[in-house]
Parts: C-alpha cells; structure tokens; sequence
C-alpha cells in the first residue's frame, strides 16, 4: 500500500469482513496488512482487497498459538 488512504480503506474493507477480530499494520514501512480472527474467508477477502485496493496477496495463514498461564 502507497499511500496512507489506501491503508485506512485497506483496514475499513478487513475489519468489516465476517469473522475478524483484529486488523493491524506491520512492517518497517507499515505495508503488511495482519488481520486476526475465526472463521475468516481469506481468499474472499484478497479478492476484495485487490478489486478496491489493487495489489493483495496472502504471505501468511495459519492458526494463533494461546499462551499459557501457569
């Protein structure tokens, strides 16, 4: 994202997507969009985000890891 309107409608556009809990930037240059949640249709939401923003790809998917209180 070039441009700090884009990263706003970027976070607008993830946060409003069913099943997100968090949206957050990170990166030296806040270019990477994390967004955290259950249930969340990643490949529909970079569709989304490449029809409205341009450039969207998927670096990274998985599960969160709980810490554990001892």
């Amino acid at each position: 994202m070039h441009c700090d309107k884009c990263r706003s409608k970027a976070m607008k556009i993830a946060a409003s997507t069913d099943g997100v809990e968090s949206v957050a930037l990170q990166g030296d240059d806040r270019k990477r969009l994390v967004v955290t949640g259950d249930g969340v249709d990643s490949v529909n939401l970079t569709k989304t985000l490449r029809k409205k923003i341009g450039r969207a790809v998927i670096v990274e998917q998985g599960e969160v890891k709980k810490k554990e209180s001892e």
